[in-house]
């Protein structure tokens, strides 16, 4: 069985190194098929950029409802997907703290990607700028000094000011939480608001979620989106299978939902699109007309990258083929 699975992966592999070949199968695998839907699935994993494609799509036709998709998780990074900022707001964890001195605030965060292509960052306390950092790829501690008393600090911002793509990924920041002279620790749940782009006529995003689902909801809203049409519907946590736990999780929500369905379209990415597209039909049954809408995949935009993408959703759609056979 393993000897034949790899002889399996390695005519996949050499398949996708001939040029009209890969063409062909991405092309499949990424095949938009939009269907007359007055339901949006929006599945929660999806970057900003296509978020915004999402909101625009919903906002352009006639659907009566978003729906956001996504497994609970444990989420200990805020991801900074855009230049943006989050703000901590410490205020009521130091007012007991008046001592005047010189104090250590440290930041714990990661970028996406290391070198050339660091996420860079601004630190402001009290609307001050304190520092600024390129964030290396190993999660660490950046380090400043301040000096006061740490009841006086209102508000501590970091600023992700170099967001960016190309051939060498898709530049990111990633914020856990700020610790003052090693002792307390703030992290963002809870304690923080995101804000996009701009601090005037600013939209905040309480940073407090619990899964991708709840996430996504919240930044389609931030978007422009009614949040009286946008339902979160959260799947199970889980490490594998997680566009099949999605899929359930909608479908379980289907069932105690009283809206008249017309039909749905998903809102996906790249070659990941044809497995979701399978799974909810398989789901579902067939019983609506479902269309899927597969927005450009601006992660993986080397050869290396595609190629390997490609291969990991050939495989996938294999895999889920077979799983999807009890259902």
């Amino acid at each position: 069985m393993i000897i034949l699975m790899i002889i399996f992966l390695a005519l996949i592999s050499g398949l996708l190194l001939v040029k009209p070949a890969f063409k062909y199968i991405s092309g499949y695998l990424s095949k938009s098929e939009i269907v007359n839907a007055n339901i949006l699935i929006v599945e929660g994993w999806l970057p900003d950029y296509a978020l915004k494609m999402a909101s625009e799509e919903f906002q352009k036709h006639d659907y009566k409802y978003i729906v956001t998709t996504g497994i609970k998780s444990n989420i200990n990074y805020f991801g900074l997907y855009s230049n943006s900022f989050l703000i901590f707001y410490p205020h009521s964890k130091l007012s007991g703290k008046k001592e005047y001195k010189k104090h250590s605030v440290e930041i714990e965060a990661y970028s996406e990607l290391n070198g050339e292509n660091r996420a860079h960052f601004n630190l402001y306390i009290n609307d001050t700028l304190a520092g600024n950092f390129y964030a290396d790829k190993r999660k660490r501690k950046y380090l400043i000094e301040w000096k006061g008393s740490l009841s006086g600090i209102d508000s501590v911002l970091v600023q992700f000011d170099n967001d960016s793509w190309g051939q060498f990924g898709d530049r990111n920041l990633f914020v856990k939480d700020i610790i003052f002279d090693n002792q307390i620790i703030i992290p963002y749940g809870n304690n923080s608001v995101f804000v996009e782009s701009k601090l005037t006529n600013k939209h905040e995003i309480l940073s407090s979620f619990s899964s991708n689902a709840e996430l996504a909801r919240k930044r389609l809203i931030s978007m422009g989106v009614d949040s009286s049409r946008i339902i979160a519907t959260p799947g199970e946590r889980v490490k594998i299978n997680r566009t099949l736990t999605s899929a359930i999780a909608f479908r379980n929500w289907l069932k105690t939902s009283n809206i008249d369905i017309k039909g749905i379209n998903i809102f996906s990415m790249g070659t990941h699109a044809r497995r979701t597209w399978m799974t909810y039909n398989k789901l579902l049954n067939e019983k609506y007309e479902i269309g899927i809408i597969s927005v450009p995949d601006y992660l993986n935009r080397s050869r290396e990258n595609k190629l390997l993408k490609t291969l990991r959703e050939t495989l996938g759609i294999i895999y889920y083929w077979l799983i999807l056979l009890p259902y």
